[in-house]
């Protein structure tokens, strides 16, 4: 018989089991994963060195990273937050450091700073650890917890559901009378089929993009980011941000659609059509002996100038003095609202997210319980939370562990 069951080997999972047994030293508390290893999502985070949070230290900023549940999250952000979250592992042992764009990650620069940091305190706590631990089943029979694997019948008073996008566990929840709002992929590239895309593979560049139909509706999804060209077609932040605000919307559309960029903003704020073309107009009138591909504009990278030239039918090695009225409005065009042709999506390396999960409104966002049912506690992704790229996901999940173990009672 446990005091605390928490299943899911995870961030969400270790770091409610350490906070509650640091709260409550006499629990007895078990984690259950399914898994031979545990806290993979960490190890595998950040290119392998764990960007545990962001430096946002303001709770209405830090909301405004998540497309889903910035409302409940406003009031437990107030309680614990990136800041309270890197105090923690710094009292815990683990240096962390602070990068220009505000991601944090150890001094180590290796995820398992983290993990090891969590698999000593388990020990110090006397946390228990069951790994290959499938569930199977889960009921409540007179405020008692039975938990079915299929080697094991574990029982507990209280238990804490921490497994993330995890479809048995979420059909399991609606067994028990949860509404599971159906998953679907967040933090996703964009593939193209336009050649000259793939052949600028590599160049990263500062954009502002809007997202429409087929059919040219406004889907009120833009972002002004970095946006990185692959040999499939586009990522990076401002690609990664916008998937993630548009999840639903675009998996409505079969993720087809169209992406419109105005390549301006990388030398400040985006211009407008207008804009560029009177800037073009100067400097046709100014540099007209001048070499195109050898004038630089915008602040756009070399390769990425080419390519935009050749799009408006412009050959790299003509003078200004050359180039036509439809040319040059051609590549103002191309330069201010270049559109191309979304095809697909594919998977953010190995950090998949999922927008989806256990329904906002059937959890109390003070304690993290079930409104449902006693003495269920949920935190991390297995709710329907998600957010974009930069530590906003492990903040989520610190929040929720840390506040199950703050208003859990005896």
């Amino acid at each position: 018989m446990y005091d605390l069951l928490i299943i899911g080997g995870g961030a969400a999972g270790f770091f409610t089991a350490i906070n509650v047994a640091e709260r409550h030293p006499h629990f007895k508390i078990a984690i259950l994963e399914k898994s031979k290893e545990v806290l993979q999502k960490v190890r595998i985070s950040g290119g392998g060195r764990c960007n545990l949070t962001n430096a946002t230290f303001t709770p209405d900023e830090l909301v405004k990273y998540y497309p889903r549940g910035s409302k409940e999250l406003l009031s437990p952000f107030h309680r614990f937050m990136c800041g309270d979250t890197m105090e923690w592992f710094e009292a815990h042992g683990v240096a962390l450091k602070t990068e220009p764009d505000g991601r944090v990650f150890p001094v180590s620069n290796t995820s398992e700073s983290i993990i090891n940091c969590f698999l000593i305190e388990i020990k110090k706590h006397s946390i228990e650890l069951f790994t290959q631990q499938n569930v199977q089943a889960i009921s409540q029979t007179e405020n008692i917890w039975e938990v079915e694997t299929p080697t094991h019948t574990y029982k507990a008073r209280k238990i804490a559901i921490t497994t993330g996008s995890n479809p048995k566990i979420w059909k399991l929840l609606a067994g028990l009378g949860h509404t599971i709002v159906p998953p679907v992929p967040s933090l996703f590239t964009f593939n193209t089929t336009e050649r000259w895309v793939k052949e600028l593979s590599g160049i990263a560049v500062t954009v502002r993009l809007e997202l429409l139909s087929k059919e040219g509706k406004h889907l009120k999804i833009s972002e002004t980011a970095p946006l990185l060209f692959t040999h499939t077609g586009f990522s990076g932040p401002a690609v990664l941000r916008a998937s993630a605000w548009g999840a639903r919307i675009l998996e409505g559309l079969n993720y087809e659609c169209i992406m419109v960029v105005n390549f301006t903003a990388n030398a400040g704020e985006p211009l407008s059509y207008n804009e560029v073309m009177a800037q073009l107009q100067d400097v046709k009138q100014q540099q007209g002996r001048k070499v195109v591909q050898n004038t630089s504009l915008f602040q756009l990278p070399k390769r990425l100038w080419i390519g935009l030239l050749e799009v408006a039918g412009i050959a790299p090695q003509q003078v200004w003095a050359e180039i036509n009225k439809a040319q040059l409005q051609q590549l103002g065009k191309a330069v201010s609202a270049q559109s191309f042709t979304i095809e697909g999506k594919a998977a953010f390396k190995e950090e998949f997210v999922t927008a989806g999960g256990v329904k906002l409104s059937e959890v109390n966002f003070k304690t993290y319980e079930s409104k449902l049912l006693k003495n269920l506690y949920l935190a991390g992704e297995v709710l329907d939370i998600d957010a974009v790229t930069g530590g906003f996901n492990f903040q989520n999940a610190w929040t929720g562990g840390y506040h199950i173990s703050l208003m859990m009672e005896d």
